[in-house]
């Protein structure tokens, strides 16, 4: 399949599609990809275009230059860009901004009604690491870390981070993490279930890219679902209503070309094949 790209209107963010799978590029290295105000609107262009594209049934987010995402940008804050200084805008029209811009980006990561990954490189820190607990797995470089980092800086945290860490691990874990700040290797992060695979350095993008193509050739129906399902339970959903739910999504698929050619496929001992239908 011939891939594609989406204009982002950035160089901050790369954006290609290709045999099923999206990849979401930040892309500003020498930042350790830090984000920017251009590289939040590009992300949110490209997620908003990857929820309804029929040739995207994955979605990779991951950075450049052997960092996932640095979060904020320390060096931008410390200019006084995080008080507001250098802008007009009131302080209710940039809380407002901020706010629009989390649900559109890692908002729209979480709810995405197709698989997300995010591939981290390298070190995922602050908001990015918010970013990468919003997508359904992680998958990591054996020599990456993560860290809340908010502490650090004198910040409360925010794109989702407490909220994702605490579905995780727990609201006393989360709280560790948060206030002691400390930095995560790929070996705990591992037993704490915060990434799903890691890779050695030379093996990584195979890897993730080899999940991503397995998950845009799966059932993207019933992926839709299950997404659903589980995230209404983790939004802490009446077990009844839960259950109910599973029902009509279960025989939803049930009435599906893809669900009967896989049946038929599993009689017949052979792989199913998955349209999307």
């Amino acid at each position: 399949m011939t891939a594609r790209t989406i204009d982002t209107g950035t160089d901050h963010l790369t954006a290609e599609i290709g045999d099923g799978v999206a990849v979401l590029t930040m892309n500003r290295p020498d930042r350790r990809n830090a984000m920017s105000s251009d590289m939040l609107a590009g992300m949110q262009a490209a997620l908003q275009e990857c929820a309804t594209a029929p040739d995207v049934r994955c979605v990779v987010l991951t950075g450049a230059g052997g960092a996932f995402c640095a979060g904020g940008d320390v060096k931008g804050m410390a200019e006084g860009s995080s008080r507001g200084e250098g802008t007009t805008a009131s302080y209710d029209e940039r809380v407002h901004q901020q706010r629009l811009d989390q649900r559109a980006t890692s908002g729209a990561l979480w709810s995405m009604p197709k698989p997300t990954i995010a591939a981290l490189p390298g070190a995922a820190a602050g908001a990015g690491l918010s970013l990468a607990l919003a997508c359904d797995l992680r998958v990591a470089v054996r020599g990456a870390v993560m860290t809340s980092a908010f502490a650090r800086v004198g910040f409360s945290g925010d794109y989702g981070g407490t909220w994702f860490l605490t579905q995780l691990v727990g609201p006393a874990k989360a709280k560790e993490l948060y206030y002691l700040s400390s930095r995560i290797d790929m070996v705990e992060a591992e037993r704490l279930g915060l990434v799903n695979a890691v890779f050695d350095a030379d093996g990584f993008e195979a890897g993730w890219r080899a999940m991503a193509q397995q998950l845009a050739t799966g059932p993207s129906i019933a992926y839709r679902f299950m997404k659903e399902n589980i995230n209404r339970a983790a939004l802490g959903g009446d077990l009844m209503d839960c259950m109910d739910l599973e029902v009509t999504h279960h025989l939803h698929c049930g009435q599906t070309e893809d669900h009967l050619n896989a049946a038929q496929a599993f009689v017949d001992k052979r792989e199913p094949t998955f349209q999307g239908r």
